[in-house]
């Protein structure tokens, strides 16, 4: 990694952190511009281990200048994870329908039962971020995640939740 794309990387990371502490008042001033909005969002709450979490967003921008998703998970018990950062394509920029994905492991399915993790989305455009959209997740037996609601989100992959997921024992977190 060179260091001008070292010096992004950082600036980004930063700017996320702060932008999760920054009152959402501020976050609307930045230049005159308006944040993006999730205007829909579904996600199942329940998924069997192993499976793949798909979690649906319909947003916009009125600038057209939506640029990254930002993903957080978090989990009674483990290790804080890292920010997720999904960089939207150009055509996505002032309208965005379609799903990111977190992968579960396969490997260690007995382990997720009764797990339980919150993903927190966000995404950043010229104007801020967008206030954020929080799906709870559990683990659990069930043959088949929820579908999203027919006809209202568009069936594209717009990016993976880059986490490996933990499970807990009495020791404290395990990666699997």
């Amino acid at each position: 990694m060179n260091k001008r794309t070292l010096a992004l990387f950082v600036a980004v990371v930063l700017a996320a952190g702060w932008a999760m502490f920054e009152p959402r008042t501020a976050q609307t001033a930045a230049g005159g511009k308006t944040p993006p909005v999730i205007v829909q969002s579904f996600a199942s709450k329940e998924l069997r281990p192993g499976d793949v979490w798909k979690v649906y967003l319909k947003a916009s921008d009125p600038q057209g200048q939506m640029k990254y998703i930002f993903a957080t998970v978090s989990q009674p018990g483990a290790n804080a994870y890292p920010i997720s950062i999904i960089r939207i394509k150009g055509e996505n920029q002032k309208e965005l329908s379609g799903y990111i994905y977190l992968n579960t492991s396969p490997a260690a399915q007995s382990n997720f039962f009764n797990l339980t993790l919150t993903l927190t989305v966000s995404i950043k455009g010229t104007g801020g971020f967008s206030p954020s959209a929080v799906f709870p997740l559990s683990f659990e037996g069930k043959p088949a995640q929820e579908a999203p609601p027919d006809g209202v989100f568009k069936e594209q992959n717009l990016g993976p939740i880059s986490v490996t997921l933990q499970t807990v024992s009495g020791g404290g977190a395990q990666t699997n």
